[in-house]
């Protein structure tokens, strides 16, 4: 599935010119989704990519290999869209964990998903060499997860996330986004159920890369206002940021431990002086951050026949330019991204 061999010269790593090296890479495999979650598309949906523009599952694979063998890559998380709509996952995930970094190291490798149909596959993703899986969970009520996402599926999200920790994937992550007036109320019920199911739960701080229409400042639920919230039923002790490493999540642990929760604040406390994360979109684009203005084409030149150390340079030009910080989010004069979530990878 891939031209890499082990005489192929080793290239520097994806460093940019602040110092900051990639380490770590998200690869969407479709911008579809079976959610239409309010935050992130219309419930008619948005116009999907054409088949015949999307990275087919050899040269997923093959810019993972060049990834991970040539550019240090240590971490491979798979998104979308939602990558459980892709039927040849299984396949790239089992490919993908066969490469070997330059310290002969086999990357660590995620899924981020909504949970729709983990349940039957999490046994089959788990022995191709999924570790670990992130899964989105805004809310505990039927009938809320219902409105949020115009899909009547709570109960095969909870199954997903159950059927991941029975497969052995750890640990198993909740993302939530809370909304002011519309499920905020949650937080600390949440964090509850999180605990009593040895799931490590992060609330997300709502971005403007969904909809133009629905971004509305007022309904950020930020950092700070999550913390007040949970302070007054659980006791925090924040981790040191050495703890937690370039996550992007600041944690906290809950009354002493072992159990623990993550905020993720790039409106309120954004993160980019840590950052070691670099995006590949399902048509092959490289991208630096959620809120890139550019975006460098790695499918085109591929399909034109570029080998694999071309690639890589192309790759490794890409990254260097990366800006400090990607500045004025939420902000007056912020530019939200031309591609939304779905069409970017999370």
């Amino acid at each position: 599935m891939t031209r890499l061999g082990k005489d192929l010269p080793r290239q520097a790593g994806l460093a940019d010119e602040h110092g900051r090296v990639a380490r770590n890479l998200r690869v969407s495999l479709t911008d579809r989704c079976n959610l239409r979650c309010t935050y992130c598309m219309p419930p008619e949906g948005l116009p999907w990519m054409a088949r015949g523009s999307l990275l087919t599952d050899d040269e997923v694979v093959r810019l993972v290999g060049i990834g991970v063998h040539l550019l240090g890559i240590r971490s491979v998380r798979f998104t979308g869209g939602e990558p459980l709509l892709r039927t040849g996952l299984e396949g790239i995930v089992a490919a993908s964990a066969a490469f070997r970094g330059p310290d002969g190291a086999a990357p660590h490798l995620a899924l981020t998903t909504n949970g729709i149909g983990l349940a039957r596959r999490a046994a089959n993703l788990a022995a191709a060499g999924i570790g670990r899986v992130n899964v989105s969970l805004d809310t505990l009520v039927p009938q809320r997860f219902a409105a949020l996402t115009h899909r009547d599926r709570l109960s095969d999200v909870l199954d997903g996330m159950a059927a991941a920790r029975a497969a052995g994937m750890r640990p198993v992550k909740l993302n939530s986004v809370l909304l002011r007036g519309v499920n905020d109320d949650e937080a600390g019920d949440l964090v509850q159920f999180a605990l009593d199911h040895r799931y490590f739960l992060r609330f997300i701080e709502q971005m403007p890369i969904g909809p133009a229409d629905a971004w509305d400042p007022s309904q950020v639920v930020t950092a700070q206002e999550i913390l007040d919230r949970l302070a007054e039923r659980f006791t925090l002790t924040p981790l040191e940021k050495a703890a937690r490493g370039p996550a992007p999540a600041r944690t906290w642990l809950v009354d002493g431990g072992p159990g623990a929760v993550g905020v993720i604040a790039s409106v309120s406390w954004p993160f980019c002086d840590s950052c070691d994360r670099v995006r590949l979109t399902a048509d092959g684009k490289v991208r630096n951050c959620l809120f890139a203005q550019e975006e460098t084409d790695l499918l085109g030149p591929m399909r034109a026949g570029a080998d694999d150390e071309e690639i890589a340079q192309l790759w490794t030009d890409a990254v260097r330019p990366k800006p400090l910080w990607h500045g004025g989010l939420g902000r007056a004069g912020f530019v939200p991204p031309a591609r939304t979530m779905s069409r970017i990878g999370g």
